[in-house]
């Protein structure tokens, strides 16, 4: 008896040792599990952030292109980011303030005031000074005025220009001293003011504009141009609902293949057998979305320009999924009805 009662009682301690041994190895196997699955989701997070922090750095210093595609996903997910940073914010300020609707509202009203339209360079150069100041008496509002355009209608208007290839001679001074008594220009320090490198100028505004205002809009103007500042902020307006538009009067032409012509294209043969651009807005005016600024500002370095900056401008976005807008209302030929412009 005792020996039959001593064998079960070994037994149930044999038996009731294994189940922990089972239970102790099934608990490690699953803390291991846990453990890598764990370590695999954090480093395919690292990763992740790892070459997004690549890419940006990348294509900031210019070292490698990115497809359009991918540059247009770009675009769109850091304009979520943005709105989800704002509605984290705002949610952050309800909070605190109880959930009072009214208190939302109020914020709303405020936004919307910030909220820009349009930012619109005027191209000009260290010659026409007489023109800028036609420009100043005919529509451009100067002083409080020109600050009131920017708070009530959203619109940011500068003239633009360059440096000079003999850095800190009297052209720079002359353009420092109207800068300092006018305060409206964007002087764009790394670009050479020249005729022939007017392409990379107009783009070079782009960059600078996206890179220092929010606005759904972006313009270029020649400055001896004449504009109906109404009239063009309608015309945007009702392409609001459109997230990458070209705008302008649309035309194409002929392309010269001769050094002696006025309009000369060095790289003519480009442009096919039958020597004709394709089309593209007038230089005159045309505006852009604000993604296709984005675009310009992300993929500066790889941005091919041509001897004119409407036929270049036309070039960056013919591949892109983009609304051209054929606006008969940016035919600056003459003061037409509803026309927005009109050339001195």
């Amino acid at each position: 008896m005792n020996s039959r009662g001593s064998t079960n009682r070994l037994s149930s301690s044999t038996s009731s040792f294994r189940s922990r041994i089972s239970f102790l190895m099934l608990s490690m196997f699953s803390t291991m599990a846990a453990l890598y699955v764990a370590g695999r989701l954090w480093l395919d997070s690292e990763n992740r952030v790892y070459l997004i922090q690549e890419l940006d750095r990348r294509t900031g210093q210019g070292r490698s292109a990115i497809s359009v595609d991918d540059t247009l996903k770009i675009i769109t997910c850091r304009e979520q980011q943005k709105r989800l940073a704002a509605l984290q914010t705002e949610l952050g300020k309800a909070s605190q303030e109880g959930f009072v609707s009214k208190h939302l509202l109020d914020n709303n009203e405020k936004d919307s005031k910030k909220k820009l339209l349009a930012v619109v360079g005027i191209s000009t150069n260290f010659g026409n000074k007489k023109n800028r100041d036609a420009v100043r008496k005919a529509w451009m509002p100067t002083g409080a005025a020109l600050k009131k355009l920017e708070e009530e209608k959203g619109i940011v208007i500068r003239f633009v220009i360059g440096r000079s290839s003999n850095r800190g001679d009297s052209s720079d001074r002359a353009i420092d001293d109207e800068s300092r008594h006018s305060n409206d220009f964007i002087i764009l320090n790394d670009h050479v003011e020249s005729p022939q490198e007017q392409s990379k100028k107009t783009k070079s505004f782009f960059v600078h504009a996206v890179e220092h205002w929010d606005a759904e809009f972006y313009a270029k103007v020649n400055d001896n141009v004449y504009v109906n500042l109404d009239a063009v902020g309608t015309v945007l307006a009702s392409y609001l609902d459109k997230p990458r538009v070209y705008i302008g009067c649309m035309k194409s032409g002929e392309v010269f293949s001769q050094p002696e012509q006025k309009w000369y294209e060095p790289e003519w043969w480009k442009f096919g057998d039958g020597k004709s651009y394709f089309r593209h807005a007038s230089g005159e005016i045309f505006a852009i979305s604000k993604a296709l600024a984005q675009f310009i500002s992300i993929n500066r370095s790889i941005l091919r320009t041509y001897a004119h900056d409407d036929v270049s401008a036309g070039s960056w976005f013919i591949s892109l999924d983009v609304k051209h807008i054929d606006e008969g209302k940016f035919c600056c030929s003459s003061w037409s009805s509803g026309s927005v412009c009109a050339t001195a």
